[in-house]
């Protein structure tokens, strides 16, 4: 290590040594801390704090987990207390703990107390209140909770509960969608939502909202297969193979390509690579309703284009990029034209009243959703983010045998309604 690099590194312990007895005196929780320890893989520039003071004593015989994690954490590096975040805020159940007045549960909102601009943006995006809605419809929102939700995302919010979730059961819904979906769960304190889904609890780590496994604790799976995608993608190959190399925990407003020159999920969606913004709404970068049965464009299409295009710019150059777009837009036509004709079939029987109005109790209603809802969503993923499998086997080869089967399924309908019909 260059001497330069020692010196500033050193000079940081001790200031942040001294700092640490300083804050001791007010902030239980936060004590002597030291430089030095364990380095996390991927994070080069992590630090280890030795946390002191009331809440550490006791929580490291405790619940010694979650002490190791924070001291990992960049808020232990820059003397942010547990109190700091534990701490209630305005519409917050209080509880009496060891001697000090807490939150009974953190939400969004204790975090928006310092990141308040990440906050605005993310309760912009669909992980916010469209999340949440596309479970439980709008059943738990305030009226200006809905109509802001609803001015973002016009109908995704004021809506219904989801029939299908409805359908499998509280449980599936408890230990299933909402393990998920919570992500903008509407919370007693008016707040939306938890930002530890990406960022953990007591790690508060940039490093792991990074990787791409952080995203597939939800985004994976054959409704939505970003992470197996990614993975079969050479973004992914080349990830596996250089993520020991890279800096994850590079500061989000000056991440550079020397720090990640392979990007992940947030280093498209997210991040303000070599001088780009930073945005914590995940939807400003799109430009199709990719997860819809017939994907339209986004109201913001050319913006969101443009945007990801820029990001893209910093690895390839324009002609690719252009002829990338170009060929996904494409799939994304020719999913929706295969979709169309499933929809039509589907119609034409409803139509003729050979389906009940009650949605999900026919077989013939499963093998469409899983159609659009696997199939077309998979191919559509598939070519925007170049995973070629899943565009053809897992997707349009599907989309082929599927609609087979529909059509075969909607003939054998029609065949035995004409017998019952024609039955003396």
């Amino acid at each position: 290590m260059p001497f330069k690099a020692v010196f500033v590194s050193v000079t940081l312990g001790t200031a942040l040594i001294v700092a640490a007895f300083m804050l001791n005196a007010r902030r239980p929780g936060l004590g002597n801390r030291s430089r030095g320890g364990p380095f996390l893989a991927g994070q080069p520039s992590a630090s280890f704090v030795r946390a002191t003071g009331k809440c550490a004593e006791c929580h490291r015989h405790e619940t010694a987990a979650v002490v190791h994690q924070y001291e990992m954490s960049v808020h232990a590096a820059k003397g942010v207390s547990c109190l700091d975040c534990h701490s209630p805020v305005e519409g917050q159940i209080e509880i009496a703990h060891s001697g000090f007045t807490i939150a009974r549960h953190l939400t969004a909102a204790n975090c928006r107390t310092c990141h308040t601009t990440e906050y605005e943006q993310y309760v912009r995006s669909r992980h916010a209140a469209p999340a949440w809605a596309a479970v439980a419809g709008s059943q738990g929102f305030t009226a200006e909770q809905i109509a802001f939700g609803e001015k973002h995302h016009p109908g995704w919010v004021d809506r219904p509960a989801n029939a299908l979730a409805q359908a499998e059961g509280p449980s599936a819904i408890t230990s299933g969608c909402a393990e998920c979906h919570d992500i903008g769960k509407p919370n007693l304190d008016g707040s939306l939502g938890t930002c530890t889904a990406c960022h953990a609890r007591h790690a508060s780590s940039v490093s792991l909202a990074r990787r791409p496994e952080t995203c597939g604790q939800c985004h994976m799976g054959p409704d939505h297969s970003q992470l197996e995608i990614y993975h079969e993608s050479k973004h992914g190959v080349l990830y596996n193979d250089q993520q020991h190399i890279m800096n994850l925990s590079a500061d989000p407003k000056h991440l550079t390509t020397k720090d990640m020159s392979v990007p992940t999920c947030s280093t498209c969606h997210m991040s303000g690579l070599d001088g780009l913004k930073v945005t914590h709404d995940t939807t400003e970068r799109l430009s199709y309703f990719l997860f819809a049965a017939v994907s339209d464009k986004r109201p913001a299409f050319q913006r969101g284009q443009t945007e990801m295009k820029e990001v893209c710019l910093k690895c390839h150059s324009k002609t690719p990029i252009d002829r990338f777009y170009d060929e996904a837009a494409q799939v994304v036509s020719d999913t929706n034209e295969k979709v169309r004709v499933a929809a039509e079939i589907i119609r034409g029987l409803r139509d003729d009243g050979l389906l009940t109005p009650k949605p999900f109790d026919e077989p013939i209603e499963f093998l469409y959703f899983d159609l659009w809802h696997y199939y077309g969503r998979t191919a559509k993923h598939g070519a925007f983010m170049g995973g070629a499998d899943f565009v053809q086997w897992h997707g349009n080869y599907e989309l082929l045998l599927k609609t087979t089967e529909l059509r075969k399924m909607a003939e054998e309908l029609r065949a035995k309604h004409e017998t019952q019909q024609s039955a003396p």
